[in-house]
């Protein structure tokens, strides 16, 4: 009996044994990952060629994912690491709503700010790399799922909209929270010779600077053609009116698997084409004929980084290192520039000390000036296209089709002098309303690719 057992115990300590040394042979297997290729499965891991390693060069690699049928594709990145430019010109990441590169394009991705969840509205999906000849990095991992959309018996979320007018709302509204795990699209379509509106009543979502978790995203044109991003929203402020460009609407609600909120309650009409957005709350019927340029949507945050990211560094061959200066920031064997506007020059103390003002600010960013327009008392609206934020804070960040862009209140139209066209070093502090806003004394300076490494010091050291 003795030595049944101990046959027994021996066996058991083998089969414990091999099963160890396989758990061990699993644990250490790492998945190969080509360029491009057909996935077909419930769930699984997309990387670009080559992850961990660097990608190749002068490459386009194209997945196709594919779910079961009556589930959504949901896409989330682990890991994100590509060249990054202000527009991705260089190497980039495109996600489209379908297996085709003719369907809605989800969003264009590049930098190192890793973006949202993504989400088809069919059980497919397709992932589009591009690098070129020069710069690579790591590239990216992604985990894919399919789920189901959302529906209950109490209210289906999305669907395809052809009247004049009508509502969308987040799911559970108004009684409780929008459910995590949420993805709703809507279709909307209106007459060939109007243009749709959308405004809200009610918009509170979880908030993030780069509306990466929840949001709602609107695109112009439908589902089978390759629409442009209109704006991404999400925090607690109503956005201003939305207006397409043609007579479809694609709308598209996402909440990831935590933190929930109130939700949204908008509606929408058809308007003339070259409408001006209705003023007032007073409902669907409300609308305006005047035939003056739409306003433009004042918080469309990011698919992203949405769709363009922030973390960006021009491509450049870099000059001798700089160093700062007064007056601004410029190379080390250069003259000090002369101020842009002399009556600047004595309240623009801030200048002299790049790290006493990187410190004190509550925003650091680099951008090109791409608007402006007076503003009350003397002050000046200023519009951004972003290239990097090294302090953002309460920064609000929104995305304008492929770039992502700032708007800053100067105080004084005349100091700190800005003009359109250029690029900036800008610091300064954050209002209440989430815009950046420029004092006469605040940091200003024209921005070289060479300032990056500055200013990427002055971001890891301790103030």
């Amino acid at each position: 009996m003795m030595r049944v057992d101990c046959i027994w115990g021996h066996l058991l300590l083998l089969s414990l044994s091999l099963g160890w040394i396989k758990a061990q042979e699993t644990n250490y297997s790492r998945p190969v990952f080509h360029c491009g290729g057909d996935l077909v499965a419930d769930s699984g891991f997309v990387g670009s060629e080559g992850f961990p390693s660097n990608y190749k060069p002068n490459t386009k690699c194209t997945w196709r994912i594919t779910v079961p049928e009556g589930k959504v594709v949901t896409l989330s990145f682990r890991i994100f690491d590509l060249e990054a430019d202000s527009q991705c010109r260089y190497d980039y990441l495109d996600i489209y709503n379908g297996h085709s590169n003719l369907v809605q394009k989800l969003g264009r991705f590049c930098g190192t700010f890793r973006p949202g969840a993504q989400i088809s509205t069919t059980n497919t999906m397709m992932l589009e790399m591009v690098a070129d000849g020069e710069t690579q990095t790591r590239g990216f991992l992604a985990y894919f799922s399919g789920t189901k959309p959302y529906a209950n018996d109490e209210q289906f979320c999305g669907g395809k909209m052809t009247k004049s007018q009508g509502e969308i709302k987040t799911p559970n509204w108004p009684d409780r929270k929008y459910p995590p795990g949420t993805s709703c699209s809507w279709l909307i379509t209106v007459e060939p010779d109007r243009v749709i509106q959308v405004k809200f009543d009610k918009f509170v979502l979880e908030p993030d600077t780069y509306c990466r978790f929840d949001y709602v995203a609107f695109f112009n044109g439908g589902e089978r053609d390759n629409s442009r991003l209109i704006g991404k929203y999400c925090g607690d402020q109503n956005p201003q009116p939305i207006i397409t460009s043609g007579n479809e609407l694609l709308v598209q609600f996402v909440s990831d698997l935590s933190v929930t909120s109130d939700g949204f309650f908008g509606h929408y009409i058809s308007i003339p084409r070259g409408s001006q957005p209705s003023t007032d709350a007073s409902g669907p019927n409300a609308s305006s004929e005047r035939a003056v340029k739409p306003a433009e949507p004042k918080r469309p945050v990011v698919t992203a980084r949405p769709t363009v990211p922030t973390t960006t560094t021009p491509k450049y061959v870099p000059p001798p290192p700089a160093r700062p200066t007064a007056g601004g920031v410029t190379g080390p064997n250069r003259k000090r520039p002369a101020p842009l506007n002399p009556a600047c020059a004595r309240g623009n103390k801030g200048n002299r000390n790049v790290r006493a003002s990187f410190c004190s600010s509550e925003f650091v960013i680099t951008g090109k000036v791409t608007s402006m327009a007076p503003g009350p008392r003397g002050s000046l609206s200023i519009n951004i296209s972003l290239i990097k934020a090294y302090k953002s804070g309460r920064l609000t960040i929104t995305q304008v089709g492929e770039t992502m862009a700032v708007k800053l209140v100067s105080q004084d139209r005349r100091c700190p002098m800005i003009r359109r066209g250029v690029k900036y070093i800008l610091m300064g502090q954050v209002d209440e309303d989430g815009r950046g806003t420029l004092v006469p004394s605040a940091f200003t300076s024209p921005y070289k690719a060479v300032h990056h490494k500055l200013l990427e010091k002055l971001n890891s050291q301790a103030c």
